[in-house]
């Protein structure tokens, strides 16, 4: 009876829900996943420590403390792919960012974001193309992708785009859920 369905394409929505599904640890160790953030938009942001984009932690912040409250999170991934810029164990890398950068927002485990051993996330992730049409490996620390409150990749965004800049703002405004 059911001989003549055929599967439907993989949409972004079906990869987007596997977004949100795969198992990641905190930087404390605890499992979860994306699927904790469902509702809410999502900056998911690879991070480093000892970068010269490592300043952007700041208006990261900005953008948690400024949005936080209407249905948004920024999330750091921890990498040390890009000249070993992130080298420190997750107790390090949760201290730095606690009292030199005043992070409140969520962060995970250290990752690899490019190459064979690439987080599930990233290879969703890369799959999307930035504004120049370029997708594909990470470029370097602090790329940022934009996944809205139906937990779909709406945006990416190169290494260079601060987090105050005024495309980035208005693409987070617009995928608010409240």
């Amino acid at each position: 009876m059911h001989e003549d369905i055929v599967s439907a394409p993989r949409t972004r929505l079906t990869q987007s829900v596997a977004l949100l599904d795969h198992p990641i640890k905190t930087l404390q160790g605890s499992d979860t996943s994306l699927a904790e953030f469902s509702g809410e938009a999502l900056l998911l942001v690879n991070v480093a420590s000892r970068c010269g984009l490592t300043p952007q932690y700041t208006g990261l912040e900005r953008l948690q403390e400024t949005y936080g409250d209407r249905g948004f999170d920024v999330i750091g991934f921890p990498c040390n792919q890009f000249g070993e810029q992130e080298p420190g164990t997750h107790e390090e890398i949760e201290s730095f960012c606690s009292t030199t950068y005043g992070v409140t927002f969520p962060m995970m485990e250290k990752i690899e974001v490019n190459g064979d051993r690439r987080h599930p996330i990233y290879a969703e992730l890369t799959e999307v193309a930035d504004a120049e049409g370029r997708d594909g490996d990470i470029q370097w620390n602090f790329e940022k992708f934009l996944v809205s409150s139906a937990g779909e990749i709406v945006a990416r965004f190169s290494p260079m785009v601060e987090p105050d800049d005024p495309n980035l703002i208005s693409a987070i405004e617009d995928q608010l859920p409240r």
